[in-house]
């Protein structure tokens, strides 16, 4: 099964009309999506509004492949299943979102070995043409809850986070607490 998910937060109409139109030629390719605030009609998948907690992980943990807008905890949760995902990253220029920082969240998160980022129609369908014709399957072991193993998924974090500027977060000698 493809799960895919946009969050709750705002709609994502092009993500999922995208896929709904790649599972109408893929009928025996199972596709549920949690489709948040989205006002669109979709004939060929399985949708929801939303989804408790405890059922987004079940949902989460069952599929193969996973479609998803770039936040953060879906590529977390991603991440720690070991499950292969395709961000469509909202855009600023579409009206999607209130700036790029999905595009950015996309491309830092792309040097994990578990994502790959499309930004158009034809590139999610040829993308996942190719996870259902590898049996959509990839190279990559969940991630472990030890610091060795979480330590390139934060490098990257960390990268992306702090830009060059890691000397801002780091606390002085004294212990004294200050804003960072």
């Amino acid at each position: 099964m493809i799960f895919a998910t946009v969050g709750t937060q705002l709609p994502f109409d092009r993500m999922l009309h995208a896929l709904d139109d790649w599972a109408g030629g893929n009928p025996g390719v199972p596709v549920f999506a949690q489709i948040g605030s989205s006002q669109g009609s979709f004939q060929n998948m399985e949708t929801i509004e939303n989804l408790g907690q405890a059922e987004f992980r079940q949902r989460f943990k069952a599929a193969r492949l996973i479609v998803a807008h770039a936040g953060m905890g879906t590529i977390l949760s991603a991440a720690e299943l070991g499950k292969p995902i395709i961000l469509m990253p909202r855009r600023f220029h579409l009206g999607e979102h209130r700036n790029d920082h999905q595009m950015d969240t996309a491309q830092e998160m792309a040097r994990l070995s578990n994502v790959t980022v499309v930004e158009d129609n034809e590139a999610l369908h040829e993308t996942l043409d190719w996870y259902v014709r590898s049996g959509c399957e990839v190279a990559i072991a969940p991630v472990q809850p030890d610091v060795a193993t979480l330590e390139p998924l934060l490098e990257v974090i960390r990268d992306f986070v702090w830009d060059g500027h890691e000397d801002q977060h780091v606390l002085p000698s004294n212990d004294t607490v200050r804003a960072v």
